[in-house]
C-alpha cells in the first residue's frame, strides 16, 4: 500500500520576510559592522590593520570606564528603588472606573509623551536659581542648590528627572495588572475580613508579578542606556559626576574618533546589559517560584 506525502506549503514564510529584512538592516548589519571595527585599527578610510582583541583588553583596563560603570549601576538601581514602589503606590491610588479613571490615565501618561531632549531642557530651566521654580525655591529656603556646580546636586537632579519622566510607565503597567484581577478575589477577602495590607500582600502583589517583571526589566534597560536627558541637563558634569556609559561611549566614538575602542566598548556594553537583565529576570522568576511553593505548603 503506497502512501503519498502531501507537500508542505512554505509560502507563509514570505509573510515574515519584511520583518526579517527590517531587523537585518536595523540590527544585524550595524552589529556586524561594529564587530568588524572592534578588531581593527582604523588608521584611515583606506588603511586598516587587524588587531584582534587588543581593543577589548584596552577597554577593560580603562579606569574611566570602571568609574562610568559604577555610576551607571548606582543610577539604575536607584531608579528601580524609587520608581517601582512609587509606581505601585500611584496605581493603587488611581480610580478604577468612570470618567475620573480616564482623566487620571491621560494626566499620568502626559510626561511619557514628551521627547527626551525636551525633558532635559525642561529640567534645565526648572533647576535654574534665577528663573527656575525648583532652583529659586531652594535658594529662598537657604539651600545652596546648583546642579551645574555641585556633583551631588547634579546627580540628584538627574535622578529626580528620570523619576518624573518614567514613573508613569510603571504606574500604567501596574494599573493594567490591577484591573485584570477578578472581583471574586476581593469579595473573598472582604468575607474573610482581610485588611488592605493583606489584600495587597496576598492578592494584588502576586497578581501583578508579571507586569512588575516587565516594568523592572524595561526600566532597568532604559536607565542603563540613558543618554539624552543627562546630556542636555548637565552635559555629563560637573566633572564626570553624571557621565554615564552611553555618554562615555559617545565621547570615545565621536569626540575622540577612536572607532576601534568605541566599537569594542559597544559590544561590551551590549553584553553587560544582556547579562544583567538575564540575572535580574532569573532572580525574579526564582523569587516568584519560591513564593508559590511557600503558598502551597
Amino acid at each position: 500500500m503506497s502512501t503519498t506525502t502531501k507537500p508542505v506549503n512554505q509560502k507563509a514564510w514570505l509573510l515574515v520576510l519584511p520583518v526579517i529584512i527590517c531587523v537585518a538592516f536595523s540590527a544585524i548589519l550595524p552589529l556586524m559592522t561594529v564587530v568588524n571595527y572592534s578588531v581593527q585599527d582604523i588608521i584611515s578610510p583606506e588603511r586598516r590593520v587587524f588587531v584582534g582583541t587588543e581593543w577589548f583588553a584596552a577597554v577593560m583596563r580603562d579606569e574611566d570606564l570602571h568609574a562610568a560603570l559604577w555610576r551607571q549601576l548606582t543610577f539604575s538601581l536607584a531608579v528601580l528603588a524609587v520608581e517601582i514602589p512609587l509606581g505601585i503606590a500611584l496605581a493603587l491610588s488611581m480610580p478604577a472606573q468612570g470618567w475620573k479613571a480616564s482623566l487620571v490615565l491621560v494626566l499620568v501618561a502626559l510626561s511619557l509623551l514628551i521627547p527626551w531632549n525636551v525633558v532635559g531642557t525642561i529640567w534645565q530651566i526648572y533647576g535654574r536659581a534665577d528663573i527656575g521654580l525648583l532652583g529659586a525655591m531652594l535658594q529662598k529656603m537657604g539651600f545652596d542648590y546648583s546642579y551645574t556646580g555641585n556633583a551631588s546636586h547634579a546627580w540628584a537632579t538627574v535622578l529626580m528627572m528620570d523619576v518624573w519622566h518614567w514613573t508613569p510607565l510603571v504606574a500604567l503597567l501596574c494599573y493594567a495588572g490591577l484591573r485584570s484581577i477578578p472581583d471574586a478575589y476581593y469579595q473573598a477577602a472582604r468575607i474573610d475580613g482581610a485588611s488592605k495590607f493583606a489584600v495587597f500582600r496576598y492578592i494584588q502583589l502576586p497578581k501583578m508579578r508579571g507586569v512588575l517583571m516587565i516594568a523592572v526589566l524595561l526600566r532597568f534597560m532604559d536607565s542603563f542606556m540613558i543618554y539624552t536627558e543627562p546630556f542636555v541637563l548637565t552635559g555629563g558634569g560637573p566633572g564626570n559626576s553624571t557621565t554615564f556609559l552611553s555618554q562615555y561611549l559617545t565621547q570615545k566614538a565621536v569626540g575622540q574618533f577612536d572607532l576601534g575602542p568605541a566599537a569594542a566598548f559597544s559590544l561590551i556594553y551590549f553584553l553587560i546589559i544582556l547579562l544583567l537583565c538575564f540575572i535580574l529576570y532569573n532572580w525574579m522568576q526564582r523569587v516568584g517560584t519560591q513564593e508559590k511553593e511557600g503558598g502551597h505548603e
